[in-house]
């Protein structure tokens, strides 16, 4: 059953963890294959973009500016935007059209961006953030946008897209309302709101993980992608980078949609060891990497060099076993953002259009740390959340209290 809801300080703990459901209108987007054969070969990848695969190949090594204890407010190579015209006085009402919550990744970010919800209603800045969520539909995130445009008792609309072609109409008729519209996570294809925020994005992602197996592979060996779904741009791009590199490279790729599926994770692994041996294995999200890491185990053959994510389960799986891994982040303290942008905008201070935040995995060397930092963390929790300095920490992200 979909929700709409006002959020208060009221939380209920969450009980087991959703499962993912990737679901896209997309017309030119293919559904995961069920079946679990490997996703269709192209001639070129249609999300590669030479340009862009270069703008963040150099900006992982930007520092970024802004306060350096608050990485969730700073930026990359910024273009600042003038938004005195949209500066008032007064708490504002934020209405905020989520994709889902239907990963531990959304809901760690979700429960971060409630409580920094309190502390901007504390200072008067945000009245309340009226939600609806699209329980990853396409049609179902556009009828809540325009659920918000017909209400007409937003101040600014936050948007987090569940696939990008088809929400761009959508976020484009929100634009028109000439209400400020901040999207972030994922991205749509216009530049019409005030800022659209996220970590460095998805090519970077995936230079940072095939770059790292390439150096720790020879030349031919085998490496098992596995995707979550098709259709958003930032995964998407994560693979289009990998694959670019990985082609270069003279290693022999072959990817999988698994839906997050631990079962089919296993499956698919198990199969392609028969087939012979796996050396490494690329993830465009951190679920399932335990259930990846079980089917070598399974087997009763060596783990491969592995990327996972920043999820807590990866990351003591990781140290469990020693393999060789890295845990990329696609950092998860951008959703404090959105309601930090509204009130810089409210205030009539600067933005940056493209609002880049920093994006850097999590090495061999500094595993230990964030395990340390992050102890009674549960699994499905993302050790670079950045809201150690809000309410409720830690228990309130040790509970898994979603609104």
């Amino acid at each position: 059953m979909r929700r709409s809801m006002k959020i208060a300080t009221t939380t209920v703990a969450l009980v087991g963890l959703f499962a993912l459901a990737g679901c896209t209108t997309d017309p030119s987007v293919a559904p995961p294959d069920a079946s679990g054969e490997p996703s269709a070969p192209a001639e070129a990848n249609e999300w590669f973009d030479q340009a862009v695969f270069d703008r963040q190949y150099a900006e992982r090594e930007v520092v970024p500016e802004g306060p350096e204890d608050e990485p969730y407010l700073q930026y990359i190579n910024a273009e600042m935007v003038d938004t005195s015209a949209y500066a008032s006085p007064g708490a504002k009402k934020a209405c905020f059209a989520n994709a889902s919550i239907s990963n531990p990744w959304r809901q760690t970010g979700w429960i971060t961006m409630n409580q920094q919800l309190q502390v901007l209603q504390e200072s008067g800045a945000i009245s309340e953030m009226e939600t609806r969520d699209a329980q990853d539909s396409d049609d179902t995130q556009i009828a809540d946008i325009d659920y918000f445009i017909a209400e007409g008792n937003c101040d600014v609309f936050l948007i987090s897209p569940n696939s990008t072609a088809a929400m761009t109409p959508a976020v484009e008729r929100a634009c028109a309302t000439n209400k400020p519209v901040i999207v972030f996570d994922r991205g749509v294809n216009t530049d019409c709101p005030v800022t659209f925020i996220h970590p460095i994005g998805g090519f970077a992602w995936g230079i940072d993980t095939a770059e790292f197996l390439i150096e720790n592979l020879e030349p031919g060996a085998k490496v098992v992608g596995l995707r979550i779904l098709p259709g958003v741009d930032v995964l998407e791009q994560r693979w289009a980078a990998a694959e670019h590199l990985f082609d270069e490279a003279g290693i022999e790729a072959v990817d999988y949609f698994t839906g997050a599926d631990p079962a089919k994770i296993k499956t698919i692994i198990s199969d392609e060891l028969a087939k012979g041996d796996v050396a490494g294995v690329w993830m465009d999200a951190g679920d399932g990497a335990v259930a990846a890491i079980e089917a070598f185990e399974d087997a009763g053959v060596d783990y491969p060099v592995m990327t996972g994510e920043d999820e807590m389960s990866f990351l003591r799986k990781w140290k469990e076993t020693g393999l060789t891994g890295l845990a990329p982040v696609y950092s998860n303290f951008q959703w404090r953002t959105p309601l930090l942008a509204a009130a810089k905008i409210f205030a009539g201070e600067e933005v940056p259009k493209e609002w880049v935040l920093p994006q850097n995995p999590i090495n061999a060397e500094e595993v230990d740390r964030y395990l340390s930092e992050n102890e009674g963390m549960p699994d499905g929790h993302y050790a670079k959340f950045g809201g150690e300095n809000l309410p409720g920490y830690p228990q309130v992200w040790q509970d898994r209290q979603i609104p």
